[in-house]
């Protein structure tokens, strides 16, 4: 499979600042796009197609930095970025880092100061990929879970014991133990502690879990057949 391409995306209405620094960043053997504006850069939808950041001036004619960065937040476009401006506004900086931009730089900019921006960016931007593939990798394989075997996990992650989610669901805790074997091995889970932490990554509510007893059953439980050709 090929590897998504790294872009670092340049958004500055002043040709000479885009130039510079384009120049500066291929020369540093990154790979470049410019726009003119906040709107071109949001017509082109680019930064949806690729890793990377956005080096962004932050006063611009029409939609300026900060209104790009609302935009792309509202669309799920969390790309870094790296804010420049020409004045040091304190308070738009503080609105910007808040908004989840990395960092925001003073122009005349620093050629090292920006490189290194750049590499903390893309930092960012490798880690929050990353920790988006693990949470859709989970919610695949919740997809495969049956609905009972879906109960389950619920229960289990929450704290519950097997005699506990046997008398909850109304049914003997031996069909419990093979839903959640199975519901185990669908997750790919070798412990409650890493069921817990797979939970945790897509939103389920987890609860501290303690070592579980190898018998026991609830009241007013019903027999459920054995989940070998179940539709649960």
């Amino acid at each position: 499979m090929n590897a998504i391409p790294v872009i670092l995306y340049i958004v500055d209405d002043d040709p000479d600042v885009r130039r510079a620094l384009a120049r500066l960043l291929r020369s540093a053997g990154y790979t470049t796009r410019s726009f003119g504006s906040a709107g071109e850069f949001l017509v082109s939808g680019e930064a949806r197609l690729s890793a990377g950041c956005i080096i962004l001036d932050l006063a611009m004619p029409g939609l300026n930095g900060l209104e790009l960065q609302e935009h792309l937040t509202a669309s799920g476009c969390h790309r870094p970025i790296i804010f420049l401006t020409g004045n040091g506004d304190i308070s738009k900086s503080v609105r910007a880092m808040k908004a989840g931009a990395v960092n925001f730089l003073t122009k005349p900019v620093d050629d090292r100061e920006l490189l290194e921006a750049v590499e903390e960016a893309l930092e960012v931007d490798a880690s929050e990929r990353a920790l988006w593939s693990s949470r859709h990798s989970v919610s695949e394989r919740l997809g495969t879970l049956t609905p009972r075997e879906r109960q389950v996990f619920e229960k289990v992650v929450s704290g519950r014991l097997n005699k506990q989610i046997a008398a909850e669901l109304g049914i003997v805790e031996k069909t419990i133990k093979v839903h959640r074997a199975r519901m185990m091995r669908k997750m790919n889970a070798a412990s409650i502690v890493e069921l817990v932490h797979l939970a945790s990554l897509v939103g389920v509510d987890t609860w501290p879990v303690s070592p579980e007893p190898d018998s026991g059953t609830g009241s007013n439980i019903r027999t459920e057949p054995e989940p070998e050709h179940s539709n649960c």
